[in-house]
């Protein structure tokens, strides 16, 4: 276990997360399609963003809470639905839900988990939310719903943008499978991650556990990654999310949401929330970065609908960022992987430390004491994006 005590930033344990976990899924988690121009973006467009100190303000009884589609948060932050999360480390879906329970925000597992609903449901506080992909079995995602449901997901997140895979370059090239195939490759590259090994031989949780036991037909892996591949629905549409949302019952996020007429098709959907995402650069490579496209969304639809953001958030000054430009709500998917292929659970919870850290005394030398104060007048004028 790395001495977590000299960690600083979330770049420092993605920095021992490389060195910890298998190459191929490293980069599984650490890249984006074709030539990775929106990844990057991503990431890299909330530094022109400047903010504006002010002093001799009283900045005792600070404070990051605020509400998610009405429940409460100790920031405006939720962890992402990020699939193969269990392959980043050992159980990794069911420690990731449990360092966001101890810090008080969301967890949101996602439909290509390996640990499934049942066994995070255990594990997962009041903020459990499931990412829904839309597939082709429509029985199957009818039963999906029912077991989130079951399980007590407060939320359910319903992906867009993946109809079609965008292509990655670095899975192709690594031969990306779950579990790893024993290739020569690969098993020189296993061999140097012992404590990676050690961790998933001591689990049974190998495989999609979402998905593996509950597909009639579909008996081993083999099988199971031909079935998944032929599933992701092109044919996806609106009419889709009206029968989603009156099989679900609950709360519903729109996640996949870049253009404003979108943007007004999720208000008309009904949903509760949307996310501004790019699929954090592994999709449409060439779209603008999330930051870019959330002023003009909220500008558009900020007062019927509460709009979320993620793709690119690497820092509490990020997640304050967004939020002076109208973002309620934020995800961190990679942020979290690496704290957790870092140092499994406490990696994680070192990670959403150093976010609200950096979020708290940001806003403070920002001149509030109070998440709900920020706006954009934190910004400098000319260095934002605007609508």
């Amino acid at each position: 276990m790395p001495d977590l005590s000299k960690i600083t930033c979330i770049e420092d344990l993605r920095v021992i997360a490389q060195r910890r976990v298998p190459r191929m899924f490293y980069d599984y988690a650490d890249s984006g399609s074709y030539t990775e121009g929106t990844y990057r973006a991503n990431q890299a467009d909330f530094q022109p963003i400047q903010l504006r100190q002010r002093v001799a303000i009283n900045m005792e009884g600070r404070s990051t809470a605020t509400t998610m589609i009405g429940q409460h948060v100790a920031m405006p932050v939720a962890i992402a639905p990020t699939g193969l999360t269990g392959m980043q480390h050992a159980d990794g879906e069911i420690l990731a839900a449990r360092a966001a329970k101890k810090a008080g925000i969301p967890f949101t597992l996602s439909t290509m988990s390996i640990c499934s609903i049942e066994d995070v449901a255990q594990h997962a506080g009041p903020g459990f939310w499931f990412q829904l992909y839309v597939m082709r079995d429509r029985d199957f995602i009818e039963r999906l719903i029912d077991r989130a449901k079951a399980a007590g997901c407060g939320a359910l997140v319903i992906t867009l943008d993946l109809q079609i895979l965008g292509q990655r370059h670095k899975d192709i090239k690594n031969g990306l499978s779950t579990p790893p195939k024993p290739t020569l490759a690969n098993l020189i590259n296993l061999a140097t991650k012992p404590a990676w090994c050690l961790g998933m031989l001591g689990t049974p949780r190998r495989k999609f556990g979402n998905i593996h036991g509950h597909v009639k037909g579909v008996t081993d892996m083999s099988n199971l990654g031909a079935w998944t591949a032929g599933q992701f629905d092109p044919r996806l549409n609106w009419g889709d999310v009206e029968w989603i949302k009156n099989r679900w019952g609950g709360k519903i996020i729109i996640k996949g949401i870049m253009e404003p007429e979108d943007a007004r098709l999720a208000v008309d959907s009904g949903a509760d929330a949307l996310i501004v995402s790019n699929h954090g650069g592994r999709q449409l490579d060439g779209a603008p970065s999330a930051i870019h496209a959330l002023p003009a969304i909220v500008d558009a639809v900020g007062n019927q609908i509460e709009v979320h953001m993620d793709s690119g958030i690497r820092s509490g000054q990020d997640v304050l960022k967004a939020w002076a430009l109208g973002a309620r709500g934020t995800y961190i998917g990679r942020a979290f992987l690496y704290g957790l292929g870092a140092a499994g659970e406490a990696g994680v919870s070192k990670a959403l430390e150093i976010i609200q850290k950096e979020l708290d005394t940001t806003m403070a030398f920002c001149g509030h004491t109070q998440i709900g104060q920020v706006d954009q007048s934190i910004l400098r004028p000319g260095t934002y994006p605007t609508a």
